[in-house]
């Protein structure tokens, strides 16, 4: 953080401005503060907003902090965004606008757009996960029911913008981190239409929510700011962190403990059932007899479709994925499955541990088969169960999820 606020390019930025506001948002949003409170010192600072799903211990002088909720979110998060956007709105040409963006940052910063309340919005939101939409669709579709993602933000100062970002999507797209409201929008409204038919077809929705979404394909609703908006020629992005940076850390620790390690530069997408099997079977192809210790790294964001009544998330349903598996390997083997964030769906989880005696001893315990408590979407009974839930509490800070395999 302190080395991306060091560069030439973003310290002639702030050091040339008339006043800064610093907007910082996401689970990562007192750390990043707290780093450019440091670095920025001296310069004048007129205003800052740190909004975030837990409270602030240590705290600089003046700085209007929020407290909000994630995965879901309320009138708090709606207060939030109106405070940043009446930041947006009354800057001038002469100053700067610093927003710090991490993993979060779209349900701790909602505006709805007119027309569409807040209740409409976490029910589209809510339906769409439950039906396993990617990230990619559910952002395509949060832009447009919002007024500030998708580039709002940025489309509403006369400021120059310019964006820290900490990533916790796949690929470190800067339009989808947040939801982008300082980058232009790619995505239409069509293709936010489009999403809905995907998933459920669009009488599954509010009919505000499908109203607007149809008014802004046929035109009455302006778009979001796309590419070449002069609105936002004065905006500048920086992804300065992603899963890359967890990759790298576990890669130097399983080096440090013998392991050779194997990276799976490929993304784990997908259903998270589907991709724990997957890669259980590539574990299965690098055990070989006499074959050296191994670490297999991976590193991305599944999704799940809830189909059954129980708990857990997609980390704990990567790792019950791995079982059958693992269990056949012929060799010792560990596997984990762990979001970065401490926070693993509705639950006190990271994730979950598995290894080669897992099901022999979830078969001791008396214990259903693993395909039964993934129908159900109950994995956090399955590892509570064993003892074999990763609890590491919140780390305040997102980069994605991280698949770890050791062989041997």
């Amino acid at each position: 953080m302190r080395a991306a606020l060091q560069q030439p390019d973003v310290l002639r930025a702030v050091e040339s401005a008339a006043d800064i506001d610093v907007v910082t948002v996401g689970k990562a949003a007192l750390p990043m503060l707290l780093a450019t409170h440091d670095v920025i010192r001296g310069v004048r600072i007129r205003r800052i907003i740190g909004i975030a799903n837990h409270p602030m211990d240590t705290q600089p002088v003046g700085v209007e902090w929020h407290i909000t909720p994630h995965p879901v979110p309320d009138d708090r998060s709606v207060a939030a965004a109106k405070a940043v956007m009446d930041v947006a709105t009354a800057a001038s040409p002469r100053d700067r606008l610093l927003v710090l963006m991490s993993g979060g940052a779209s349900a701790m910063m909602a505006l709805p757009a007119p027309g569409i309340s807040l209740d409409e919005k976490r029910v589209t939101s809510r339906r769409l996960l439950q039906s396993g939409a990617e990230v990619h669709h559910l952002n395509t579709v949060r832009k447009h029911l919002s007024a500030i993602k998708g580039g709002q933000l940025a489309a509403a100062t006369r400021a120059w913008v310019v964006t820290l970002a900490i990533s916790d999507v796949v690929g470190d797209d800067p339009s989808a981190i947040g939801s982008g409201p300082t980058v232009p929008d790619a995505t239409t409204f069509a293709d936010a239409l489009a999403v809905l038919e995907r998933y459920g077809g669009t009488s599954s929705y509010p009919d505000a929510v499908v109203k607007h979404l149809r008014d802004g394909a046929n035109g009455i609703i302006a778009e979001t700011p796309k590419a070449g908006d002069l609105r936002l020629a004065r905006t500048a992005v920086r992804v300065i962190g992603g899963s890359r940076v967890a990759v790298e850390g576990a890669r130097a620790a399983a080096e440090s403990l013998g392991y050779a390690v194997q990276v799976t530069d490929e993304p784990v997408i997908g259903e998270a059932r589907s991709a724990g099997e997957a890669l259980a079977e590539s574990a299965s192809r690098g055990a070989g007899a006499g074959a050296p210790p191994l670490c297999m790294l991976s590193a991305g964001e599944t999704t799940v479709r809830v189909a059954g009544s129980g708990r857990g998330g997609r980390n704990q349903e990567c790792a019950l994925g791995m079982v059958r598996r693992l269990s056949t390997l012929g060799r010792p083997a560990v596997g984990a499955s762990v979001g970065t964030d401490g926070i693993d769906g509705p639950t006190d989880a990271a994730g979950a541990i598995v290894d080669t005696t897992t099901l022999s001893r979830a078969q001791a315990a008396g214990l259903d088969a693993p395909e039964r408590y993934l129908d159900d979407n109950d994995s956090y009974v399955f590892f509570d169960r064993l003892g074999d839930l990763i609890r590491t509490g919140a780390t305040n800070t997102n980069v994605g999820d991280l698949q770890v395999i050791l062989i041997g």
